[in-house]
C-alpha cells in the first residue's frame, strides 16, 4: 500500500515537472519559430491615390454692403430688422429730422438776406454808372459800387451752396438700401445716437444674394503652388457635418498673411447655395484635390516609416547587391543595419526629388525581412503610390512591430502596473 502511494506521488511530481518544462519551453521558444506574430503587416494592393490640400476658411456672401449714416443724429424710426429682405432704394431707417429742418430754414433766411443786399448793390451800381456817364461822379465811387455789387453776388452764391448742403443733410436723415438683398446685421436701435464725425458708422450689413456664397480659405505657402483657378474644392461645415459642399476656385490672391511666422495666401472659392444652408461667417474645412493617380500600386505610409531592428534584417546585411549598392559582409561596423541596407538598396537622397527611392520591408520566408527599393509618388495621407519597384499586389509588407498587452505594461515601484 505504501509502495503504491509512493508511486502516485512520483507520478504527480513528474507531471508537474513536465508541465513546467513545456511552459518554459513555450515562453523561451526561439523567435524564428513564429516570426509573423512579431510584425504588423498589410497587403500591397492597387487603387486610386489622390493628393489633396487642406485648409480652413470662412464663408461669406459674394457681395456684402455696409450701410452707414453720413450725418449725426438720433434714430427716430427703423424700417428693417435682421433677416429682412430689402429692395434697392427701400427706406431702412430715419434720423430725427428736426435739427436738419431747422438748419434748412436758417440757410434759406441767410439766402434771402444776401439776395436783398445784392439787389441794393445793383441799384447803387446802376446809379454810379449813370453819374459816371454824365461825368458827375468820381471814378473811385464807381469802383466802390462795383466791388460792393460783386461781394453781394458772391455772398448769394455762398448762401445757396450752404442751403443745398443743408437740404442734402436732411435727405441723408433717411437711410435707404443701396442694393437688393437681405439684412444680416443691425447695429443700432431706436433712440440711439449716431455719431458721424470722422467716419460713417455702420447701421446695417446687407448681403446681396445668399444663393451665391464664397469661401476665403487660407492656404499654407508650402501648398499654394499646387492650387490653380478652376480646380474643384470640397468642404464641410459644423452645421452639416455629414454633407459635403462643392465649389470652384475663382481666385488665388497675392496678399499673403503672416501670423507667428506662418505665411498663408487667401484662396477664393465660389459656392452655389440654392437652399441657403450656408450662412455668413461659418467656418469651412476645405479640401482641394490637386492630383489623382488611378489604379496604381500603393503601399501604406506606415511601411515607409518602418525601421526594423538589426536582428530582423537577415540577408539584408549579406552580400546581396541591388540598385548599385556595395556588398557588405558580416561585419558589424557603423554602417550595418537599416542604414547600410537602405544605402545598398538604393535610398539615394542626393537625387532629384522625383527620383528619390525609399525602402520598404517585405515579409519573406522564415523570419527574415526583404528590403525592397521603391520610388514613391504622391500620397493621400494614408497610402503612397509606387512608381517603380519590385512589389506586386498581394505582397505582405511590414508596417510595424506587433506588441501584446503584457509587453505594454511596465512595473512601477511598489508593485503597481502601468499600461501603454
Amino acid at each position: 500500500m505504501a509502495a503504491r502511494r509512493k508511486k502516485g506521488w512520483l507520478l504527480v511530481v513528474v507531471l508537474v515537472l513536465v508541465g513546467t518544462g513545456v511552459g518554459t519551453g513555450y515562453a523561451l521558444w526561439p523567435e524564428r519559430a513564429h516570426p509573423a506574430s512579431e510584425f504588423q503587416t498589410e497587403t500591397v494592393e492597387r487603387g486610386d491615390v489622390a493628393m489633396t490640400v487642406t485648409a480652413t476658411g470662412t464663408i461669406s456672401a459674394v457681395t456684402t454692403v455696409q450701410v452707414g449714416s453720413q450725418v449725426s443724429g438720433i434714430i427716430a424710426r427703423l424700417h428693417a430688422d435682421f433677416n429682412s429682405r430689402v429692395r434697392r432704394g427701400q427706406l431702412l431707417a430715419e434720423l430725427d429730422p428736426t435739427p436738419f429742418e431747422a438748419q434748412v430754414e436758417q440757410r434759406r433766411a441767410d439766402l434771402l438776406q444776401v439776395e436783398v443786399q445784392l439787389r441794393n448793390a445793383e441799384v447803387g451800381l446802376r446809379r454810379q454808372e449813370r453819374l459816371r456817364a454824365e461825368a458827375l461822379a468820381a471814378e473811385a465811387d464807381y469802383d466802390a459800387a462795383k466791388a460792393a455789387h460783386d461781394v453781394a453776388a458772391a455772398q448769394v452764391d455762398q448762401a445757396r451752396a450752404a442751403l443745398r448742403q443743408s437740404e442734402t443733410n436732411l435727405r441723408y436723415a433717411k437711410i435707404a438700401s443701396p442694393i437688393d438683398g437681405i439684412v444680416v446685421a443691425r447695429q443700432y436701435d431706436v433712440g440711439q445716437t449716431v455719431a458721424a464725425s470722422f467716419q460713417a458708422p455702420t447701421l446695417f450689413t446687407i448681403a446681396q444674394d445668399l444663393t451665391k456664397m464664397q469661401v476665403q480659405a487660407d492656404v499654407d505657402q508650402s501648398d499654394i503652388g499646387r492650387i490653380a483657378v478652376g480646380q474643384t474644392a470640397r468642404f464641410t461645415v459644423d452645421a452639416y457635418p455629414e454633407q459635403v459642399f462643392e465649389g470652384k476656385i475663382a481666385q488665388v490672391r497675392l496678399n499673403a498673411t503672416v501670423n507667428q511666422n506662418v505665411i498663408t495666401y487667401p484662396v477664393i472659392i465660389e459656392v452655389p447655395n440654392p437652399d441657403e444652408k450656408l450662412r455668413p461667417n461659418m467656418t469651412a474645412d476645405v479640401m482641394v484635390e490637386v492630383e489623382r493617380l488611378r489604379d496604381v500600386l500603393r503601399v501604406p505610409n506606415a511601411a515607409l516609416r518602418f525601421r526594423p531592428p538589426d536582428r530582423f534584417l537577415g540577408d539584408a546585411r549579406g552580400p546581396a547587391r541591388a540598385g548599385g549598392g556595395r556588398p557588405a559582409g558580416g561585419e558589424r561596423g557603423p554602417d550595418r543595419g537599416f542604414a547600410a541596407a537602405a544605402e545598398r538598396f538604393g535610398d539615394v537622397t542626393d537625387r532629384p526629388a522625383g527620383m528619390r527611392r525609399q525602402v520598404v520591408f517585405r515579409l519573406g520566408s522564415g523570419r527574415d525581412l526583404e528590403p525592397v527599393p521603391i520610388r514613391p509618388g504622391i500620397s493621400d495621407g494614408r497610402h503612397t503610390a509606387v512608381l517603380e519597384g519590385s512589389l506586386a499586389p498581394g505582397d505582405r509588407i511590414v508596417v510595424g512591430l506587433a506588441t501584446t498587452r503584457s509587453q505594454g505594461n511596465v512595473r512601477l515601484p511598489g508593485g503597481g502596473m502601468r499600461g501603454f
